[in-house]
C-alpha cells in the first residue's frame, strides 16, 4: 500500500490547513522541491500536490513551485496535483511539465462533461477528489454541501473512466482525529477502481487499519499534518505500508 506525502502549496510554500481553511495555514517548508527530495529519501513511492491558491481561484496559481518539485522528482516516482484544473489545456500542461497524474474535484461535480472529455483525451491521467461529510459530496473548498451520494457520483465516474478515487472524510482532515475507515472501505467494495484514503490519518495505527482493508480495493493513503508535526513517522509507516504489499 502506497502511504503518499501530501505537499500543499499556498503563496509558493509547503503548508496545511485545518478543514480547509486558507486563514489556518501553517507553514512547514518554503522550499516545496527540498520536501519533496526529503519524503522520497523517506521512501515514499508517490507524492500528492495541491495547488491552494489554484484551487480558490480556478486555475494553477503555484507552477514555479510545482515545476521546481518536478524538476528534483524527475522520474524517480510519480506525482499527482490537484487544485484549480478546470479545463483540457491545462491538463495538457500539468502532463507535458512532467505530472503523472491530475486530480478533478469541484470540476468533476459541476461539470461532469468536462470529466469526461478528460478521461477521454488524456485516459489512465485522470483521478477524481471526491470531497464528503456523511456520505455527501461538498464542493468549492469544502464551502458547500451538494445533495450528491458519494457512492453514486464515484460509480458514474468510474463509468467514465477516471483511474482512481482519492475520498477524503472532511469531517476529519488535518484534525489527527483518526482515518474513517469503515467508509473508505464502504466506498472502495462499491468500485472496481482503486481508492485512495485521505484526512486524518494520525497514527500508526490507522496505516495499520488501512493495510488490513487494502484488499477492498484501497490502493493507499495520503498523509499530511501527522508526518510534518511528527505524530506519525513517515519511514517506519511506510515501512510497514510495505509489509502488508500483495
Amino acid at each position: 500500500m502506497l502511504l503518499i506525502p501530501a505537499i500543499d502549496l499556498k503563496d509558493g510554500h509547503c503548508v496545511r490547513l485545518k478543514q480547509g481553511d486558507m486563514d489556518d495555514a501553517t507553514v512547514f517548508s518554503e522550499d516545496p522541491a527540498a520536501m519533496a527530495r526529503h519524503w522520497i529519501d523517506l521512501g515514499a513511492r508517490r507524492l500528492h500536490l495541491v495547488d491552494l491558491n489554484g484551487a480558490f481561484a480556478g486555475k494553477p496559481k503555484n507552477e514555479p513551485a510545482i515545476k521546481a518539485i518536478l524538476k528534483e522528482v524527475g522520474e524517480e516516482i510519480p506525482v499527482q496535483l490537484g487544485g484549480g484544473i478546470r479545463d483540457l489545456d491545462t491538463i495538457a500542461r500539468c502532463l507535458d511539465d512532467g505530472l503523472s497524474y491530475v486530480i478533478i474535484g469541484t470540476a468533476a461535480v459541476k461539470n461532469p462533461g468536462f470529466l469526461h472529455d478528460a478521461c477521454t483525451a488524456f485516459p489512465g491521467h485522470i483521478i477524481v477528489g471526491l470531497d464528503a461529510k456523511d456520505g455527501k459530496v461538498a464542493v468549492d473548498g469544502w464551502s458547500k454541501m451538494t445533495g450528491h451520494d458519494v457512492i453514486d457520483l464515484a460509480k458514474k465516474f468510474e463509468d467514465y473512466g477516471v483511474e482512481a478515487i482519492i475520498y477524503t472524510d472532511i469531517g476529519r482532515d488535518g484534525m489527527l482525529s483518526g482515518v474513517n475507515v469503515d467508509a473508505t472501505v464502504k466506498l472502495a467494495q462499491a468500485l472496481k477502481i482503486p481508492v485512495i484514503a485521505s484526512g486524518g490519518i494520525a497514527s500508526m495505527d490507522d496505516v495499520k487499519a488501512l493495510c488490513a482493508v487494502q484488499d477492498e480495493g484501497i490502493m493507499g493513503a495520503i498523509t499530511g499534518r501527522a508526518i510534518y508535526e511528527g505524530k506519525l513517522d513517515f519511514e517506519k509507516a511506510q515501512a510497514e505500508a510495505n509489509k502488508c504489499a500483495k
